[in-house]
């Protein structure tokens, strides 16, 4: 089992005292009953990861940040102070398994952010990640994954029509990426980007795969087609 406790780095950066960014990366540190070494190798990738995404916040985003914030007073514009958010969350952490997302937030002053997700599932055994073909084992054909969601979608779009962009069937299949996925308690949810198969007000679309005979926490059973 693991405990997670939350780190964060942030700062208020500005120009000639006017703010112009914000930054806040929240980031997960782990202890485990599993395996110490493994939990220190998982730690060390989110102090990385967080390292990196701070050099982007101070080294690329606060200088385009001025550079807009100057333009916009030569010009008599309005400027809107950019925003880097990073957040996490835990969607499963069990026994020596614990899989999360995080969402990065950007706001660079237009007319709305955009977000970018990243996901990881880890077994706390062997400090290792685990790949989506460790859970749909009889899926022999990626072919069988786009079904399930091109399905779903047609329920969707029948509920909300055009939540979806129309030649989605492709877009599923174009912009599919094996990574994007994290655990559930009883299945494995995959998702797209923003824009990836959807307009930007339909968000970051996730599809859910339940496990066979999987009892979620209503006490309820699933079948997968998985």
């Amino acid at each position: 089992m693991q405990t997670i406790t939350q780190k964060t780095k942030t700062d208020v950066m500005k120009h000639n005292d006017v703010p112009v960014l914000t930054y806040t990366i929240n980031y997960p540190y782990f202890t485990s009953t599993c395996r110490t070494a493994a939990a220190n190798s998982i730690n060390q990738f989110y102090e990385i990861q967080s390292q990196q995404s701070e050099k982007y916040c101070r080294e690329v985003l606060y200088p385009q940040a001025v550079e807009d914030a100057m333009y916009a007073k030569d010009n008599e514009f309005p400027f809107h102070s950019y925003e880097f958010l990073s957040n996490y969350v835990i969607t499963y952490n069990e026994d020596c398994f614990t899989s999360l997302y995080t969402d990065q937030y950007s706001y660079l002053g237009g007319a709305h952010g955009n977000t970018v997700r990243q996901s990881q599932t880890w077994n706390f055994q062997t400090g290792k990640q685990m790949h989506i073909t460790d859970f749909f084992l009889d899926v022999k054909d990626v072919n069988d994954i786009f079904k399930v969601i091109e399905n779903e979608i047609v329920i969707r779009q029948k509920e909300n029509p055009g939540t979806y962009f129309d030649d989605y069937a492709n877009l599923i299949r174009g912009n599919f990426d094996m990574n994007a996925f994290y655990l559930k308690p009883c299945g494995v949810v995959i998702y797209y980007q923003q824009y990836d198969i959807a307009p930007y007000a339909s968000g970051i679309p996730e599809f859910f795969f339940p496990f066979k005979n999987c009892t979620d926490d209503t006490g309820s059973q699933t079948t997968s087609q998985s």
